[in-house]
């Protein structure tokens, strides 16, 4: 997306209030002189538009319109003058008024102006330079140590023109259920083709940069929310998909959910032996253990206080190998969420995908599926477009037996219904694990952005009131661009203040396990929508977990907690003690609607869920949709309700599973066409 010169001034001059030049310590002159628009690059603020839905691009060209027009001033009460003719200090006014207006539409614009420019600014750098505000911050930014530059051990294919494949199983999408049914499927002695949207990163292409990395490897260049703004989603988009970038937390699904799922969804194989044995498998391919046990700032703060409160906390069983107690390791392990430069997380990049190969399977990045092709109720295969190095759209059709979607519970049940499925649950009952943060100012420094991003748990939160709901106390990666986006922005000189304790400051996330659910659809042109709010039974537990995660704070020796709401409550502590618990009391009470206060999610499940149930479930017990034949969901999509912790490793278990049903109908497909074949002779 271009902008005109209008609208390169108004988008200067929003840089400029989000982030204003302040007089500060000479030796620290670039962090607080700089100001923003001086390090927002307006082309790439250009490329994540060009990401969005086309409803969402029209909204925002509509903002620009009324900031640049005198009418704007009607908003807030103010001058009768555009955006860029405002004193400085009238444009903040006039941000704050939007950020705690009653119209969702004004919030809902304040909010994604503030997380565009923060992001842009805070996590923006170049190879050469990196970026001149991160001393200030004490974040040292990519680490120094060269990664060696390795060959890329899969070779995609690389079309260059329009093309057909046939192959005997199409695999779309490759994260951990993607990659585990075209790696099983494979080894089997399947032809598989895998079809994946994002591009193919090896090593040395995990640059770490922030901005350049979300932009890569996430959906929507990780921009990727509701219709309404008010949920920030987080999902892979490249080969390996949510493997490659997620925080290596192997948690299994506890034994009470898996029984509900038995019980209340008439899907007994959840309960199995051969399901636990799928567990078994891919957490041997996956390497998952608790060896590692060096923590960083803010996971031992977790730890600690959770002990001094007399609360049960656990290791993180995380899925890596090849650890040393190198600060090389312990460093770089921070920085894995934009993708490991060492080889150290083991996803299916490293695991299925790569025995995928290995065992004869073509892979097909930078492919986006269009539709899948159904003929006379069975699915045949699929159209789609392939993008080549050179930046040109080149068609891809495949011809295929069976066909696997597995995209993503988004983007599968988007496919679904572009390719005509009707099924009234497809995109139904999604669940987004609703997350919050929760972050203390110690100090001691804490430098959150090194060492394992999560390596405790605490779980006594996990069902409250005697229910299978909750929340868990876990910890996030912390890095600059993702920082300043949650950080509650009050003012310019606020905002920057918080930014300038970077390396002071420690923070938990609260992931409730939400019980009511919301829907992604599609538009006209095919994208997904997502559509979600936060029911007042799943922001109750929600918020028992951010009065949990404040009084740890406390007890783990922070003497500032900042709580997760726009008007940012603060908590001031002394010697363990809040001294201001009425703050908490109040929280309850403030206002929960759409962008005020920030809501965040990196797990998505059940829109086309799992179940015995046609009516209701549209996934059968095999993963075979009831609606079309030869047509399998292998992906969170297919849950038949939220899974309460971290997915990858049940997506993979249930992926597994799937994939021995989908041996045992090729192997019978095989023996019917022998036998007709030996009819006819």
């Amino acid at each position: 997306m271009t902008f005109t010169d209008a609208q390169r001034e108004t988008l200067r001059a929003l840089a400029d209030t989000f982030i204003p030049p302040l007089h500060g310590p000479a030796e620290q002159a670039a962090f607080w002189q700089r100001r923003g628009s001086e390090g927002v690059n307006l082309e790439q603020l250009g490329e994540v538009l060009e990401e969005q839905p086309a409803a969402a691009r029209a909204e925002f060209v509509l903002l620009l319109r009324l900031l640049n027009t005198p009418t704007l001033g009607l908003t807030w009460f103010g001058p009768l003058r555009p955006f860029a003719r405002l004193q400085p200090a009238q444009r903040e006014k006039l941000l704050q008024s939007w950020a705690q207006s009653n119209l969702p539409q004004l919030r809902k614009g304040f909010q994604a102006l503030r997380k565009l420019f923060t992001f842009l600014y805070y996590g923006g750098s170049t190879a050469e330079t990196g970026n001149p505000v991160w001393a200030g911050m004490g974040y040292p930014g990519p680490q120094p140590d060269a990664v060696v530059d390795t060959p890329r051990p899969i070779r995609t294919l690389q079309p260059t023109q329009d093309i057909t494949y046939e192959c005997e199983v199409l695999v779309i999408g490759s994260g951990a259920g993607g990659g585990v049914v075209a790696g099983e499927l494979a080894a089997a002695g399947h032809d598989v083709l895998v079809l994946e949207k994002g591009p193919y990163c090896h090593g040395c292409d995990f640059t770490q940069r922030e901005v350049d990395m979300m932009g890569r490897l996430y959906d929507a260049k990780g921009t990727l929310s509701t219709q309404d703004g008010g949920i920030g989603i987080l999902a892979g988009s490249c080969l390996g998909g949510g493997t490659t970038v997620n925080w290596a937390g192997a948690f299994r699904t506890p034994d009470y959910v898996l029984e509900e799922w038995a019980r209340e969804h008439q899907a007994p194989h959840f309960t199995s032996p051969e399901f636990k044995a799928s567990l078994e498998a891919v957490s041997r391919a996956l390497s998952v253990n608790t060896d590692y046990t060096r923590h960083n700032g803010q996971n031992q703060a977790l730890w600690d206080g959770s002990r001094r409160l007399g609360q049960e906390v656990k290791l993180i069983p995380r899925n890596e190998k090849g650890l040393d107690d190198t600060e090389e390791h312990f460093r770089g392990l921070g920085f894995s969420t934009m993708g490991d430069a060492y080889g150290i997380k083991q996803g299916t990049l490293n695991t299925y995908l790569l025995q995928a190969f290995e065992h004869g399977a073509r892979l097909l990045a930078d492919t986006r599926v269009e539709r899948i092709i159904i003929e006379n109720g069975r699915a045949v295969g699929a159209e789609a477009v392939h993008t080549t190095a050179d930046g040109r759209s080149v068609r891809v059709t495949v011809r295929a037996r069976r066909v696997v979607v597995a995209g993503g519970a988004i983007q599968t049940p988007a496919l679904l219904l572009r390719s005509g499925l009707k099924h009234p649950h497809i995109g139904r009952h999604l669940n987004l694990h609703p997350t919050v943060v929760v972050s203390g100012l110690y100090a001691q420094e804490m430098h959150p952005w090194y060492g394992p991003s999560m390596s405790v748990v605490n779980d006594s939160f996990t069902r409250i009131g005697g229910t299978n709901y909750g929340a868990k106390l876990e910890t996030p990666p912390a890095h600059a661009g993702l920082m300043s986006m949650v950080l509650p922005w009050l003012s310019g000189e606020q905002h920057k203040r918080l930014m300038q304790q970077a390396a002071h400051l420690g923070s938990f996330i609260v992931l409730t396990r939400d019980r009511d659910g919301g829907r992604v659809s599609i538009d006209r042109h095919g994208q997904a929508l997502v559509d979600y709010t936060l029911s007042d039974y799943d922001r109750a537990h929600m918020l028992a977990g951010v009065r949990a995660a404040a009084e740890i704070h406390a007890a783990a020796g922070a003497h500032t907690v900042l709580l997760p709401h726009g008007t940012q409550p603060t908590l001031r502590v002394q010697d363990g003690r809040i001294q201001n618990p009425e703050v908490l009391e109040r929280l309850p009470h403030l206002g929960w609607k759409a962008n005020q206060f920030g809501l965040y999610s990196a797990h998505q499940m059940s829109t086309c869920r799992m179940g015995g149930n046609p009516a209701t479930h549209p996934t059968s017990l095999t993963g075979e949709l009831y609606e079309v034949h030869n047509l399998f969901v292998a992906d969170a999509s297919a849950f038949p309700a939220c899974s309460g912790v971290n997915p990858m490793l049940t997506i993979m278990a249930l992926a597994h599973y799937t994939a021995q049903q989908l041996k045992t109908s090729l192997s019978a497909s095989q023996n019917v066409a022998a036998a007709t074949v030996a009819n006819t002779i």
